[in-house]
């Protein structure tokens, strides 16, 4: 569940492509006793040109929309 509030600016805890949580470590702040999921994935260059650009750097896709591109 993310904690942003609704608004236009990007909410780091959203996926930007599905607007789904990303479950991401970092920016949930969560302690993990390991690395993020994505660690160990690779995003194609494809996957990451559909994220907005206002969205780049800021949100990380979720595991559900990077495991349905490849």
């Amino acid at each position: 569940m993310s904690t942003c509030a609704p608004s236009s600016s990007p909410c780091p805890g959203l996926c930007p492509l599905c607007g789904q949580a990303n479950a991401c470590a970092q920016a949930t702040g969560s302690p993990t006793d390991g690395p993020c999921w994505c660690a160990n994935l690779t995003f194609s260059p494809d996957l990451l040109a559909r994220v907005p650009e206002a969205q780049q750097g800021v949100s990380c896709i979720c595991e559900a929309c990077a495991r349905a591109s490849g």
